[in-house]
Formats: C-alpha cells, structure tokens, sequence
C-alpha cells in the first residue's frame, strides 16, 4: 500500500527549453527579427541548432539575395547558408571601383546604399580654384570634396541595380564648414559658409521607367552633418534593373556659394527616413 502511495505522488520529469523540438523552435524563431534570434540563440544547444536554420534565415533575406550574393560575394548561393549570406550582407559591400556600397541593415534587413562623391559628376571638381578633395575620418568612403568657392553649382549622379520592391528615399549628405582638429579637437570652421542662404537648393531624381521627384531648399546647420531629403521613388518589378538619376543645382549666377562639404548620397527604404534625418 505504501508503495503504490509513493508512486502516485512521484514528482513528473521536469522539463525545460532544451526539450522544445528545434524544428519548433525554429518556426517561432523565423518570426522574430534578426538581432532577436541571435539573442536567443544563446539559451541552449536546442535554440543554437534552430537559429541557423536555411528557411529561419531566408525569411530575412531581401527577394534578390541571390543576385547580391554573386554580384558582391562573387559566390554561388548554393554553397553558403543563409545565416552566413545575411552576415556577409549586413556588412558594407563595395562596388563600381569600391565608390559604391550596399549593405543589408541588420535589425531589419532593408538594403541601402551609399555612393561617394568621386562617383558624381560634380562641375569644376579638377579645378583647385573651386574645389578641394579633402581626408575625412567621418566619411565611409575616408574622403570628401570641399567646395571652396563657385557660380554653378552643379552635382550628378546615378545608380543601376536590382532593387527589391518597395520605396526609396535619396539623401545627399553634406556638411556647410570644413572640420579639422585643432589640440587633438575637431573644430569646424564656417568663415567661408556663403551663398546657400539666398537662393534654394534644387533637388532632382528620376527613374528609367519613368518616375519624377523635385524639391528645393535652403542649406542650413552649418557645421553639422545633414542628410538632406531629394526625394523618393518606388519600386514594383522587383529584382529587374532599374537607373536611378539623382541632382543637386543651384546655378543662380547671381551669387557665388562655397564654404561646403560633400560626403555622398545615400539611399535607404522610406521607412528608415526619419532615422537617416537624425543620425
């Protein structure tokens, strides 16, 4: 009798996370965004094995994952696991004589793209009476083009790739004063800021089916760095080419402008826009 007592009252096996079934694990897991699975991938051995699941992964991969993988990685897709694709993509990856990036953000795994201004065709850039190429440690690309002085202010530039469907937002990203470091300091100096107070700033971009955008505005917040929006375009076919064509004029011959600092244009998803405003 005391036998049959202690059996019913026996305590059941306890149980814990590793005994979730990982293919389980891993379905909850493909619903979770990157910086989350890697977080708890660290739980147990169960929820490592499940963190590095193909489909987990893929789900995060951008629709032209595999035209990146060739045409950045120079690899097979075939060969590397999505894990690894999306690593190797969240990182900077350079282009067209290593003057463009493209880079997966990590948290959420939208695609962007930063285009330096040695890629853009920018009026009177050899001319040393107006424009200087400048070291920059603030700068992606390690350098910037420092606008001494000049009428026509002209700058161009373009971009042909696959893009995964969604909307754009462009930003050329540009510094009124030149920084330097002074006692081991950065300093901006803005004595040579003119020009961009009198006449806006004229904005274009176009796409090659067939998409418009122009705005205009007036440069301000000298020494800082600003994104200044130019506009945005969408996208419909994903994963065919699309040209991109993006400006900024102020060709008002009235007045000289200078005293300016260009870095590059970045691209991004619009729903990243108002973070790009604030870094």
């Amino acid at each position: 009798m005391g036998a049959v007592f202690s059996a019913a009252c026996a305590q059941p096996p306890s149980t814990g996370l590793s005994d979730v079934p990982e293919n389980c694990v891993a379905e909850v897991l493909m619903y979770l965004d990157p910086p989350q699975i890697c977080n708890l991938a660290r739980l147990s051995k169960t929820f490592h094995m499940a963190s590095s699941a193909d489909f987990v992964w893929e789900s995060k991969l951008p629709s032209n994952y595999k035209f990146l993988v060739k045409k950045l990685l120079a690899e097979d897709p075939e060969n590397l696991s999505k894990k690894e694709i999306y690593a190797r993509l969240c990182q900077a990856n350079s282009f067209d004589g290593a003057n463009k990036e493209v880079w997966l953000e990590k948290s959420y795994g939208g695609i962007c793209f930063a285009v330096s201004w040695k890629a853009l065709r920018i009026t009177g850039i050899d001319d040393r009476r107006y424009w200087k190429h400048l070291p920059a440690e603030e700068s992606r690309f390690h350098s910037m083009a420092y606008l001494q002085q000049i009428w026509w202010f002209e700058v161009e530039g373009e971009l042909e790739f696959e893009f995964p469907a969604g909307t754009y937002s462009i930003f050329f990203r540009i510094q009124l004063g030149k920084t330097s470091r002074r006692l081991g300091r950065k300093v901006c100096n803005i004595e040579r800021v003119h020009g961009w107070d009198i006449k806006p700033v004229r904005f274009q971009l176009s796409t090659s089916d067939g998409q418009h955008a122009l705005s205009q505005c007036y440069l301000c917040e000298p020494g800082k760095w600003v994104h200044y929006h130019a506009g945005d375009f969408m996208v419909e076919k994903p994963n065919t080419s699309m040209k991109v064509k993006f400006s900024m004029t102020q060709i008002d011959c009235t007045h000289t402008k200078g005293g300016l600092c260009l870095d590059s244009v970045f691209i991004c998803p619009a729903e990243y826009r108002d973070r790009v405003k604030n870094l």
